[in-house]
């Protein structure tokens, strides 16, 4: 750990016992450096490899629904040997699509999914997604946190997109209350600034992940400890 995240760390231990507060600012500058050394999630990962089309965003958030951001970037490279353009995947037999992903969870109906959508894009959109959330959303197994994700990665769109890190982490700081992933994006649209829209589920997927963890959550190591209100908290490390 460098010396820079251990001083954050220390300076938010002197004030454990008096909460300061919460600056959104400061919150998201230290999450920052303290999530460098960890991994990226899996869709910002395949973007820095040159998967960035909107296109492959989709299939790579449809891949990792309920699958772990390691088993879904090793399954969408595998499958983009096979193709990265929807007439190459609607050209594949659906059974290979599965093979490619098959240790993906729910891997035989994610490749029908994938299919189809190639399929619909070849035939409705002359094979060029269209970067909008209504058609992301129509798809099969597309909710609103991989539209987001799809918008923000590939399109340069500034959207939030809300998985479960983003908000269990939200609420645990108390800078939310609610009490499903629909509300929190609907709130956090109120009150975040725009400037940490697009980048907000790109930090809090490694922080959540690592350090502010569903059980047991490392506050010992957290460099937003003197703000965080620790909803919900009952035993961390």
């Amino acid at each position: 750990m460098g010396a820079r995240i251990q001083g954050l760390i220390l300076s938010a231990m002197r004030d454990i016992g008096e909460k300061r507060s919460f600056d959104i600012h400061a919150v998201m500058s230290r999450i920052r450096e303290a999530v460098r050394p960890f991994p990226k999630a899996a869709l910002s990962q395949l973007a820095d490899e040159g998967y960035t089309s909107a296109f492959e965003q989709l299939v790579a958030c449809i891949i990792s629904v309920r699958t772990f951001d390691e088993v879904s970037a090793v399954c969408a490279r595998n499958l983009f040997r096979l193709g990265r353009t929807p007439e190459e995947l609607a050209a594949l037999d659906p059974g290979r699509i599965d093979a490619a992903i098959s240790a993906a969870t729910y891997h035989e109906v994610k490749a029908q999914r994938i299919h189809a959508a190639a399929r619909r894009i070849t035939d409705e959109y002359h094979g060029s997604l269209p970067c909008d959330r209504d058609i992301l959303t129509s798809f099969p197994g597309v909710g609103p946190k991989c539209a987001n994700l799809v918008l923000a990665t590939a399109c340069g769109q500034n959207r939030i997109s809300v998985d479960t890190h983003v908000h269990r982490i939200a609420n645990r700081w108390g800078y939310v209350d609610t009490r499903r992933p629909e509300q929190t994006l609907y709130a956090l649209e109120g009150k975040l600034p725009q400037r940490y829209w697009a980048q907000i589920n790109l930090l809090l997927v490694p922080f959540g992940k690592n350090i502010c963890t569903p059980r047991l959550p490392q506050c010992s190591a957290c460099p937003v400890l003197d703000m965080c209100r620790q909803m919900n908290v009952t035993a961390h490390r």
